[in-house]
């Protein structure tokens, strides 16, 4: 049996947002992958900025790392992406869940967006189907499919660390929600059984942190042991009945994210913004009544 490789985990936590991005390193080589970048958005002004990536960026610059992979964990409704950004600066390929189309789908109905963007993933270099395999320098890594917050998400396993997305959060804080569209309560609890079948002592990475009241910091790694053992939505052998009611109840009386509209439209292009018009500018539409 061939030893199980701990890779070097940099976070790099985004306090507008609350989003984690990672650099997860080989440490055998010089070779790395970015997962769930975060491109700056101010939505009073509709400006954009590359401080948080710039940050990784020099990161990488600094440890003389070469990148292999950018890896979204799911198309976020919480902030915007920097993939398009980071891949012209590494020329790399950016990689997402091969149900990254159903999203596609659903929301070109919702943005009414014309028929020349396209539903085929094609704006991703890479859909990973669930059980795919792919190297990070020496490191073989592989996908796991864990819809329910939407169908598109996907966790990485990179050695012994596991990028979760926002399928789990801290044990104090629970799961994700399961109100948009193509989620679904019933399917987030089988997709957390796949997770907790992995290793025990496996680490845990979270896109996101909320400080839950009773912390004074910040936190985004955990273990399979710890999130069986105490997750409050799941832990403890909660049941699926129990966490479906739970979470149902939960959500119904959850408000839209801050940043959803202007963060689908962006991350269902892989990080890229909607064409210019004929002024040379990006837009970004808000539908009126329908969420």
């Amino acid at each position: 049996m061939s030893q199980i490789v701990s890779p070097t985990v940099e976070a790099f936590f985004d306090d507008a947002t609350y989003t984690i991005t990672y650099v997860v390193q080989d440490q055998s080589s010089e070779y790395c992958a970015i997962i769930d970048p975060v491109l700056d958005f101010d939505p009073k002004s509709g400006r954009t900025s590359t401080a948080s990536a710039e940050r990784v960026v020099e990161f990488i610059k600094s440890h003389q790392l070469k990148v292999d992979w950018i890896l979204e964990t799911h198309a976020h409704a919480d902030h915007l992406s920097a993939a398009r950004f980071l891949k012209e600066k590494y020329d790399c390929p950016v990689a997402i869940g091969e149900k990254i189309t159903e999203v596609q789908e659903t929301f070109r109905k919702i943005f009414n967006l014309d028929a020349d963007f396209s539903v085929d993933g094609s704006q991703f270099d890479v859909l990973f189907s669930d059980g795919e395999e792919f190297q990070i320098g020496n490191i073989t890594a592989r996908t796991i499919h864990t819809p329910g917050h939407t169908p598109a998400c996907i966790t990485y396993v990179i050695g012994d660390s596991v990028f979760v997305g926002d399928t789990l959060f801290m044990p104090d804080y629970g799961t994700a929600r399961t109100d948009f569209p193509g989620g679904d309560a019933a399917t987030l609890y089988q997709s957390i059984q796949k997770i907790f079948a992995l290793p025990e002592d496996y680490r845990l990475f979270m896109c996101h942190d909320y400080l839950p009241q009773g912390r004074d910091k910040y936190r985004w790694e955990s273990t399979v042991k710890e999130e069986k053992k105490k997750n409050i939505h799941v832990g403890t052998g909660k049941t699926a009945e129990s966490f479906i009611s739970m979470r149902n109840e939960r959500d119904s009386k959850l408000a839209v994210p801050n940043l959803l509209l202007p963060s689908i439209q962006i991350n269902i292009r892989a990080g890229g913004l909607p064409e210019p018009e004929s002024n040379g500018v990006s837009y970004l539409k808000t539908p009126l009544d329908l969420l």
